[in-house]
């Protein structure tokens, strides 16, 4: 891959995971964000999600996002990255500010790079074609600065609870502009957009720090200055006192709804072909990721050997359990 040594991946591990609560509680009534459970692994979401990193980026240029509130989770996992690449967040504030957080980190130690925005909640069969997908995706980001890159996964079945992302032509070996986005639609309306050729939207992103941060310019001009100079005076460093006082103020903001959905006019998708790809925002999406893996490995019936997490199939199982009961 031409461009590997300038890419930098972040992998966005920040979020409360508040919609799969009720299969994140132990029986002890602790709540554990997704990120840090597991689905039929030994291995949790986050890790999984470093490791899929790898296949783009140098692990000198592996980072993290994450939230101050769920240090006691993070410390261990993030341990194998260098101690400056995870980005704390005193407060959850949503993706937008996690996401400028860490853009405005990597340019202060490398202005030029590419950077590969990977969410932690992911679930796929197919490692393989991802990586080649995000390679892809940063060569392209490399070779075209103004522009960024999103991916889109080939669907296999109308699903209402993901949202998509319609291309402005159909081009399957070739980035296309984006014409609109799509969030959650009926089953219906999910059929209509598969067969107009929509993709399912996976939020990762390849882009030039500069092309990033240009999709906050305007309505976040003023909280990327503000950002910035709360680095400049110290608060790159865990606990800093000026980014503390800045998210304290800040509003809760999303980056797929207020900043993407603002600027179709830089974003290429990019397709990326079927590969078990799914997100596990919601207990529905649990259960269908389970039904799809029926008959191709160990259900959830049974906890998973050498198991360090909480194991959301078996917390789907148990669910299940008590609902019938």
């Amino acid at each position: 891959m031409r461009s590997v040594s300038n890419t930098w991946a972040v992998i966005l591990a920040g979020g409360d995971g508040n919609r799969l609560r009720e299969l994140t509680t132990t029986a002890a009534g602790e709540v554990i964000p997704k990120q840090f459970c597991s689905l039929l692994r030994t291995t949790c979401l986050l890790e999984d999600a470093i490791k899929r990193a790898q296949a783009v980026a140098f692990s000198q240029h592996l980072c993290c996002v994450v939230g101050a509130q769920h240090r006691r989770w993070w410390t261990g996992v993030l341990n194998t990255l260098p101690a400056p690449n995870t980005f704390v967040q005193p407060r959850n504030r949503g993706t937008a500010y996690g996401i400028m957080l860490s853009l405005l980190q990597i340019e202060r130690r490398a202005p030029n790079a590419v950077v590969v925005l990977l969410p932690a909640d992911h679930f796929l069969t197919d490692e393989a074609t991802m990586a080649r997908s995000l390679r892809t995706a940063a060569n392209l980001a490399a070779d075209n600065e103004g522009l960024v890159y999103l991916l889109g996964a080939e669907p296999d079945h109308p699903d209402a609870e993901l949202g998509y992302i319609v291309p402005n032509e159909h081009r399957r070996d070739a980035a296309a502009g984006v014409l609109q986005f799509v969030e959650k639609p009926t089953l219906h309306r999910a059929r209509e957009l598969i067969n107009e050729g929509a993709l399912w939207n996976t939020f990762i992103l390849a882009g030039t720090v500069r092309a990033l941060l240009n999709l906050f310019e305007g309505r976040f001009a003023a909280t990327i200055k503000d950002m910035r100079s709360a680095l400049e005076d110290g608060g790159a460093t865990v606990g800093g006192g000026a980014l503390e006082l800045l998210y304290a103020d800040l509003e809760s903001s999303d980056f797929s709804r207020d900043v993407l959905e603002r600027h179709e006019q830089v974003l290429q998708v990019l397709r990326m072909p079927s590969c078990g790809w799914t997100d596990l925002g919601t207990p529905k999406r649990v259960e269908e990721t389970l039904r799809g893996l029926a008959g191709v490995r160990a259900t959830a019936k049974h906890a998973v050997p050498g198991a360090r997490y909480l194991d959301l199939g078996s917390s789907h199982r148990q669910m299940r359990l008590e609902q019938a009961s």
